[in-house]
């Protein structure tokens, strides 16, 4: 993708590659196609699919991505290496419009202790993959890992062998977060006056020392006209930008930046809600933009003034952003038009058998819960459509607890592999019981590591939702489970996290 106006920022999500390294943010193949799915309504430039030289889960994913999508360009990370070229090139076969993304690190450090690598070598591989992929497809990017901490020079030599073998995109990493704004605004000034004006500069920003929002667009000032990032800056360590920060920022601020951008702002919100739902992991209520609290205000006097004006104290409206009303559109009379005009509306595009699926699932939720919003919808699609098949699912559960000395007790009733298994134990507690008797029926006995309850939607008769992480042989994984009563949900949460499990340990 060349540049076509000076002016707009072209938005390069690597939520599915870098984020996914997050720890406890693996997604199976099916949810990684729903994220690209809600990453191209969203209207991002570049889908990095994943580094498909890295495994067969990540080649896999690349290559059912690439049929997928229809309007973003996607992509496969790559090292300089002619295997992981070739790897990348043939995961994107099917794509419409596709890039490969190669890199080296350029920082002394890296070479010496990392690469093993003089940087003579460095800078001869840099010749022999860009030369490689640039055969493979039209558009190729390339990366100087660590270049916050290369020398400059030898960065811009690295960059402008890229820029003669065929890279059309050169990307200025600080990968381990190190860079401050101005010093990083400066490089990318330094390697912009000494590259032909026809080059994109990107730059992939870490937040190690919380900056990385900052060095994106205090860059973007010194001439970078690409970012990569990732939803709610999910990543490796500290994470990396916020696709939704960045956006916003330039779009609240568009006299100061003066840039443009294809984001969908009010596809943000529900993209965000999606992630969250997919890896389990809620998403903090002070966060900038997608947090609960984004737009809450609690104070008197803030209270006062936006009932007045909410400009007074909200630079941007909920609805910029796609923050739902919480309207009541769905209960156990609604057919199936209904169903699927609302996913679709919702960004949920699913095979006549999924949405009939989810249509029985809202009529079983509405026998409970009288009113259905759209979270407990998007709840449901997960939970019905986009979750791994069960070796392990909940079949009955019923628990006995009260405060006369007597132990709770959790009854189950499991389907295993197709097999009917009941068990009763104690506990506790309610929830320990229940994973206690889960434990005994399926034969593990994973370490759980966290657990959460959040409520879906308000009142006392929201489905809750729970988040486990749990490990067992060195292996970890999280699950979820929604559903009104929180035990229930609890054991759905852990049922899924053990599923997991299953699978990973199938696919070893």
């Amino acid at each position: 993708m060349q540049k076509s106006d000076p002016n707009r920022i072209i938005i390069f999500d690597t939520t599915l590659r870098d984020g996914e390294q997050s720890p406890g943010a693996t997604m199976n193949l099916s949810e990684k196609i729903l994220m690209a799915r809600q990453l191209d309504l969203l209207g991002v430039d570049i889908i990095e699919a994943g580094f498909a030289a890295s495994s067969p889960g990540d080649f896999e994913a690349i290559s059912a991505i690439s049929r997928e999508i229809d309007n973003a360009v996607v992509c496969s990370l790559a090292r300089t290496d002619i295997h992981d070229i070739d790897r990348a090139a043939e995961s994107l076969a099917h794509a419409k419009k596709k890039r490969i993304h190669t890199f080296v690190a350029t920082s002394p450090l890296h070479m010496q202790y990392k690469l093993n690598m003089k940087p003579d070598e460095v800078l001869r591989s840099v010749e022999n993959a860009v030369k490689h992929a640039s055969a493979c497809v039209e558009d190729v990017e390339f990366s100087c890992e660590d270049a916050s901490r290369s020398d400059l020079d030898f960065m811009v030599q690295a960059c402008q062998i890229a820029v003669d073998n065929g890279a059309k995109t050169l990307n200025i990493p600080d990968t381990v977060g190190y860079a401050q704004p101005a010093e990083h605004a400066a490089r990318i000034a330094y390697l912009k006056e000494r590259v032909s004006p026809d080059i994109v500069i990107s730059v992939h920003c870490h937040n190690d020392l919380g900056l990385a929002v900052a060095n994106t667009l205090a860059s973007f000032q010194a001439g970078a006209r690409q970012a990569e990032t990732t939803i709610c800056g999910i990543g490796e360590r500290a994470g990396n930008a916020a696709l939704e920060e960045i956006i916003m920022a330039i779009t609240v601020r568009r006299h100061l930046y003066r840039l443009g951008h294809g984001i969908k702002t009010e596809h943000i919100y529900p993209t965000a809600r999606v992630l969250s739902r997919i890896i389990g992991h809620t998403i903090a209520r002070n966060k900038p933009i997608v947090g609960a609290n984004a737009f809450a205000h609690e104070s008197g006097i803030h209270q006062a003034g936006v009932l007045k004006n909410p400009e007074t104290y909200e630079i941007m409206t909920p609805a910029t952003i796609g923050l739902p009303s919480n309207a009541i559109v769905l209960g156990k009379h609604s057919g199936k038009n209904a169903v699927k005009a609302k996913l679709e509306d919702m960004g949920y595009h699913l095979e006549s058998e999924q949405i009939n699926q989810v249509l029985a699932a809202v009529k079983r939720l509405a026998d409970v819960k009288k009113d259905i919003y759209d979270e407990d919808l998007e709840a449901l699609v997960l939970e019905e459509v986009y979750r791994i098949p069960d070796r392990y699912a909940l079949v009955h559960l019923g628990v006995q607890t009260s405060d006369s000395g007597v132990p709770p007790t959790a009854a189950l009733v499991l389907d295993v592999s197709g097999k009917r298994v009941q068990h009763a134990g104690f506990g506790v507690g309610p929830i320990d019981a229940v994973f206690k008797a889960i434990d005994k029926v399926t034969g593990h006995s994973p370490k759980l590591e966290q657990f959460s309850v959040n409520a879906i939607t308000g009142g006392t008769d929201a489905q809750g939702e729970v988040t486990v992480r749990i490990s067992e042989n060195n292996r970890n994984a999280v699950g979820r489970g929604s559903h009104p009563d929180i035990i229930n949900a609890s054991a759905r949460a852990y049922l899924n996290a053990l599923n997991r499990l299953s699978r990973k340990e199938e696919d070893n």
